[in-house]
């Protein structure tokens, strides 16, 4: 197959076109491919041949952005087997086939349909066959090729980051770099000048310059200034074609802004500055405000504001404010209009951030001279004190003087002055003030010791213009007058022992004054000199304003006289001096041996057994209810007129309680002592007969067996042991009257249990024999036997 394309526009593809032609026409027009053939000569045998393609291929080329009427002839297929006939059938398929390129089935040739665009698509790939119209069957194996879209201009430059915006520094040196510009085109690159860009300067000449081929903008001259002009608008243009006439260009703005630097001093607008200031000014208010002006923008004129020298650096003060960069005068004295009238400071202004490569264009700073005039205003009277302190001696009679305070117009005037005081508080009541003179006096009697000092406020205005006031403090001390007697620092409880010492000192005495140490400091003690020397105690001054009670004789006594008195006379060392006299109490009592008061109580001589008060009172309740018991036993005694033992064979098996005398052995109520016969009976008594319980204790019953085994002796002090834990047992003394008498008694047994059979033939007469103790038993035997007798 054969392909032909009359698409030769640019001289090359003339050139190549020409090639073709003659190359076709001196092969006929075909480039033939042999089939697979196998020839018969006569004589031979039979040769295999290698088949031959039946494709030449070359790549197609077609015009980008066709805009001609008809459609653009883009090239023709053709099979060595077309003999023109008409029976070769070729057929296109691949990318585009159809819609954009279409091909005549009968001669192959291809055209395209649509205009195309390269930046969209830059080739095609297609496949060609050729087939027997009348079978359909291939008559080639299926080919591929490839359409190329081939590109002309039609793309501009251009700045896709654009526009742009850029600072540099003022005063930069020439050629330093700003900014690099970049601008792309979309025309193909490896074709032509299509895609080849330069770079020019059309608007920014000639502060800056483009470097044609990387687009670098540098400065293009020295020292541009920003405060002789701040902002520029550079206008870049990219054109390619390497910029040849008939290029397509496209332009971007680079916005271009100067930085500032410190390369501007400050500068006073003036040389001086003056103000004015009312005398009344307060200290801390703000006078005026001066300025330095900087061409400089931000930190690079920032400022600070100082005072060099002048007469009034002492009075006046300034200060920087950050905002505005001003300097703020302000008061730090009180002015005076009538001791100076103006005053003259050096004001300095300097940057606070320097540069030092522009430090050949200072020196940064400047200075300027400020007046400052006092403006006269009429002020209040001014007082000679900023305070006062004042003195007047106590019991001053009313409209004594305390002192004068004085006030003048400061003004040039010299108005006059009237005096007063408002009356606020109540002190301010105590006291008087002439209008005229400022003298104060009294209006009432002071006692120091009640209020010692006093605090008023005097006022004081001109007459000619009332509302000017002025006031100041007044404190007035009370003076101390010896007016008070001394008298003792507290009442004191004196006590001597019994058994105290001649010159024993009982009791150290102090003594106080309302007074102040003035009229109060030193005491002097003494007794008083009108009585009879005292013969039990004296007082001696220890001269350090404490005086020591002392004894005079040995051992004193309760019963004899339990309180003295003793008068103690103190005088103070003022002027005059004043005393007073003072009675201490002095109480006898008794000490133990190293002097520590034990009682000083009337009944003390009681106590001195060791009793408590409640242990006496029992003792005594038990001696009179003994004196009953006794009177109502002799009573009954005298009442009775029956022996006491009936029968002699009338054993009661009972234990005779008694006091004193006993009741007999009638006397059947004390005690049962069938509880110490049968033990196992015990269980059920045992209450206390002469005692009401309160709480009924709890039993512990034992086996009926063991109780009759128990011995009376480990019975008796099992009893003992339950009568002393018994918590209704009360917490006196009671008697515990039991029949076991313990072993080896000499005197052996005096119980009557057996006394029904053998009383009579007993001798009592041996109780005498024991003692004291048994001295009423033996009587009571005795007087038994006797009866007996008789």
């Amino acid at each position: 197959m054969r392909i032909t394309s009359t698409s030769c526009i640019c001289p090359v593809l003339v050139c190549l076109c020409f090639v073709q032609r003659c190359y076709g026409a001196a092969h006929h027009g075909s480039i033939k491919v042999t089939r697979n053939q196998t020839k018969h000569i006569e004589g031979e045998t039979e040769v295999h041949h290698r088949p031959k393609r039946g494709w030449v291929w070359n790549q197609f080329f077609v015009l980008e952005e066709h805009m001609g009427p008809d459609p653009q002839y883009v090239g023709k297929l053709h099979s060595n087997s077309d003999k023109g006939d008409g029976s070769v059938k070729y057929i296109l398929t691949g990318e585009g086939a159809g819609t954009i390129f279409i091909i005549d089935d009968t001669t192959g040739d291809i055209h395209s349909t649509k205009s195309l665009d390269r930046e969209q698509k830059t080739h095609y790939v297609l496949h060609a066959q050729a087939i027997d119209r009348r079978t359909n069957k291939p008559l080639e194996p299926e080919s591929e090729f490839i359409i190329k879209v081939q590109d002309i201009n039609d793309n501009a430059p251009k700045f896709t980051d654009g526009p742009y915006i850029v600072t540099v520094p003022e005063m930069s040196e020439m050629g330093t770099s700003v900014l690099q510009v970049t601008a792309t085109d979309a025309d193909d690159p490896t074709y032509g000048n299509s895609a080849r860009v330069v770079y020019s300067i059309l608007q920014g000449q000639p502060y800056f310059s483009v470097d044609p081929k990387t687009g670098v903008i540098r400065t293009a001259l020295h020292n541009m200034d920003r405060e002789a002009r701040e902002h520029y608008s550079v206008v870049i243009q990219a054109k390619d074609m390497a910029g040849q006439v008939g290029g397509l260009s496209g332009s971007t703005t680079v916005n271009i802004t100067l930085t500032d630097v410190n390369d501007n001093p400050p500068r006073f607008p003036q040389s001086m500055y003056n103000f004015s200031v009312p005398e009344s000014a307060q200290v801390g208010s703000a006078v005026g405000k001066i300025k330095a002006n900087d061409a400089d923008t931000g930190s690079n004129a920032d400022m600070k504001y100082t005072i060099i020298n002048g007469d009034g650096s002492g009075v006046f003060s300034i200060s920087t404010d950050k905002e505005t960069r001003e300097g703020i005068i302000s008061l730090k004295k009180p002015l005076n209009y009538e001791k100076k009238k103006s005053y003259t400071l050096n004001i300095e202004g300097a940057n606070t951030h320097l540069d030092f490569r522009f430090s050949h264009l200072g020196p940064f700073k400047d200075v300027t001279m400020l007046k400052i005039i006092v403006g006269d205003v009429d002020e209040p009277p001014l007082f000679t004190m900023p305070s006062y302190v004042m003195e007047v001696y106590e019991n001053a009679k009313i409209g004594t003087a305390v002192g004068t305070v004085t006030a003048q117009d400061p003004d040039t005037a010299n108005s006059l002055v009237r005096y007063f005081i408002d009356h606020n508080t109540e002190e301010d009541r105590y006291f008087t003030i002439d209008a005229n003179t400022g003298t104060i006096k009294t209006a009432k009697i002071f006692d120091r010791e009640e209020t010692p000092w006093y605090n008023i406020t005097v006022s004081a205005s001109e007459i000619d213009n009332p509302e000017l006031v002025s006031h100041v403090q007044v404190g007035v001390r009370i003076l101390d007058i010896n007016d008070n007697p001394p008298e003792l620092a507290r009442e004191y409880d004196v006590v001597v022992c019994e058994n105290a010492k001649p010159g024993q000192v009982i009791q150290t005495i102090t003594a106080t004054d309302k007074d102040n140490s003035a009229n109060g400091a030193r005491f002097h003690f003494s007794l008083d000199e009108g009585l009879s020397l005292n013969p039990n105690f004296t007082l001696r001054d220890n001269e350090d304003n404490t005086a020591s009670i002392l004894t005079r004789r040995r051992r004193y006594s309760r019963t004899t006289q339990d309180t003295y008195y003793l008068p103690v006379l103190i005088s103070d060392g003022g002027v005059p001096p004043l005393s007073s006299s003072s009675t201490l109490t002095i109480r006898v009592c008794a000490c133990e041996k190293d002097g520590r008061v034990r009682t000083c109580h009337a009944e003390a001589f009681l106590s001195s057994a060791g009793l408590s008060t409640g242990a006496l009172i029992a003792i005594l309740l038990c001696v009179v209810i003994l004196l009953a018991i006794v009177v109502l036993f002799i009573t009954l005694r005298r009442s009775k007129k029956e022996p006491l033992i009936i029968s002699e064979e009338d054993v009661r098996e009972n234990v005779v309680t008694y006091d004193d005398e006993g009741g007999g052995e009638e006397d059947t109520e004390a005690f049962d002592i069938t509880a110490l016969r049968n033990p196992s009976a015990a269980e059920e008594l045992k209450y206390r007969r002469d005692v009401r319980p309160e709480v009924k204790p709890v039993l512990r019953h034992h086996a009926s067996s063991s109780l009759d085994s128990i011995d009376v002796q480990e019975f008796i002090k099992q009893r003992l042991a339950e009568a002393d834990l018994d918590p209704s047992v009360p917490p006196y003394d009671s008697l515990q009257t039991y029949a076991y008498e313990g072993h080896r008694s000499e005197a052996g047994s005096i119980s009557s249990l057996d006394s029904a059979t053998t009383h009579s033939d007993q001798d009592y007469n041996y109780l005498g024999d024991w003692g004291p103790e048994f001295k009423k038993l033996a009587e009571l035997y005795g007087e038994i036997e006797s009866e007996r007798t008789t």
